[in-house]
């Protein structure tokens, strides 16, 4: 099934969406909020899968489904831990910087601010015309209670949805990396989900090894920055200290090693990076490539290829795109869209 959170109050009215994203019924005579659904599911899901049904049969009342509408799916999760699962992204940009290479931060999760989500098309605002502004996209799971120090088994039954994710980030308060100086992981100065969260099973084929292969379209005012491949380079996830081959489930497993989670939980996975076909950069979209997920990872490619960055971080004026499709051509989440205004 398919959910979203309508503008309404703190957290939001809960919608089941059609699979083809046209249409929407209240889940009120359910429940009223994603996040009490994600607090008692065994009980909530059954009935709220079977309106998804009724939906898609035309026989319970039904409106057209507006992505503008939405807020989050989960407009403030009570936690959120973020990884930079795929490495190449790290790496790239310490490249592109001269810096030697540190310890690899790939899989590794930290906290990061959960408590309030943009709307999938609120504005950006670009204040500091000196800010290196970036918005970075990939892929998120909530989760639902998890004991700690569970297995792999557990934390993929633990993944309740999947969604988008998109980071704006200051690139110019950071460290080559892409951490801050003390190496935790930079605060966004704003996060957004995707419009519509969607069960596992709802992903068929696309979820598999505990990810999701699926390419995932980044554009900036209309041109393709990138189509990087999802379950594509990635590390895979830390348990332990050993990497795990189980993509967003690992992760999910090393996020509960220490502490369970809490239904709602979000676990988001840093940018989508594809290496190039000798390891090194991957190529620009322009040029038969993935392209790139970020304008951070493109300008290191740029650098470290040609050596000097073109591709300018975000200004007044710009509109970022990140939406991922089926094989059918159909959006699966819906679209994240900013415009950034002055």
């Amino acid at each position: 099934m398919k959910l979203a959170s309508l503008k309404h109050g703190r957290d939001g009215r809960l919608v089941v969406v059609s699979r083809d994203l046209t249409r929407a019924t209240d889940a009120f005579i359910v429940v009223p909020t994603l996040q009490r659904a994600l607090d008692d599911w065994e009980r909530y899901a059954p009935a709220l899968a079977a309106l998804a049904e009724q939906l898609e049969h035309g026989s319970v009342p039904s409106f057209r489904f507006h992505e503008h509408d939405c807020a989050a799916p989960l407009p403030r999760a009570y936690a959120r831990r973020h990884a930079a699962a795929w490495p190449g992204y790290p790496a790239l940009l310490r490249q592109a910087a001269g810096a030697e290479a540190a310890g690899s931060e790939a899989g590794r999760l930290r906290h990061a601010p959960s408590d309030g989500f943009l709307g999938p098309r609120e504005p950006l605002a670009a204040d500091d015309p000196a800010a290196s502004l970036d918005l970075s996209a990939g892929l998120a799971v909530i989760t639902g209670d998890l004991a700690r120090g569970a297995g792999m088994a557990q934390a993929e039954g633990a993944i309740r949805l999947v969604t988008l994710v998109a980071e704006v980030i200051r690139h110019d308060r950071l460290r080559p990396d892409g951490l801050d100086l003390d190496g935790a992981e930079a605060p966004a100065l704003a996060a957004s989900l995707a419009p519509v969260a969607v069960t596992p099973d709802e992903l068929e084929g696309a979820w598999r090894d505990g990810t999701l292969h699926r390419p995932l379209l980044v554009s900036r005012n209309g041109k393709a920055l990138g189509c990087p491949d999802a379950g594509a380079d990635m590390t895979q996830g830390l348990v332990g200290q050993s990497l795990v081959g189980q993509g967003l489930v690992g992760l999910v497993a090393e996020a509960a090693r220490h502490h369970a989670l809490g239904a709602g939980t979000l676990i988001s996975a840093g940018p989508v990076s594809n290496r190039g076909i000798d390891g090194g950069p991957g190529r620009a979209t322009a040029e038969g490539g993935a392209g790139y997920a970020c304008l951070a990872e493109a300008r290191a490619a740029e650098v470290l290829t040609g050596g000097w960055a073109r591709t300018p971080y975000l200004t007044a004026g710009d509109r970022m795109r990140v939406e991922m499709k089926d094989t059918g051509g159909h959006s699966i989440f819906g679209a994240i869209e900013h415009d950034v205004t002055a």
